[in-house]
């Protein structure tokens, strides 16, 4: 069930959530879709915002759920929202937006879950990714 009052997370894919490759789809930012399931946990609605569109944007929404992260809405404020440029603006309504793009650049997906959540938590990596890295 959806917390009506949940904050609301529009977050970019390519560059974001993956490499920038487009039109393929990158190599997953470390730590990204842990962020974002953990987000996810924690009760905040997450939006895919991108400039994807067709079966590129088909693509990565299919990419982040075999990853573990459904959005709330696809380039969209909600998920049944009709979309009439003659009387509405494409500009989401977001309190959150992580986009590589940001003055200043893109900070890490762990430091960017602990300025959400005010939380001192650290992500950690799977024990997979660690045996992969540490391998011998």
């Amino acid at each position: 069930m959806i917390n009506e009052n949940a904050k609301i997370i529009a977050v970019d894919f390519d560059g974001t959530i993956v490499e920038d490759n487009f039109p393929e789809i990158g190599k997953p930012k470390p730590f990204a879709f842990e962020v974002l399931k953990r987000l996810e946990r924690d009760g905040y609605r997450l939006i895919l915002w991108t400039v994807r569109f067709g079966k590129e944007l088909k693509q990565a929404v299919e990419f982040c759920k075999k990853h573990g992260v459904e959005f709330y809405a696809v380039n969209q404020n909600f998920p049944d929202e009709v979309y009439d440029r003659r009387v509405m603006s494409r500009k989401i309504k977001a309190e959150i937006f992580i986009d590589d793009r940001n003055v200043g650049g893109m900070n890490g997906w762990g430091e960017i879950y602990q300025a959400i959540t005010g939380s001192e938590t650290v992500i950690e990596p799977k024990k997979s990714i660690l045996k992969k890295l540490f391998k011998k």
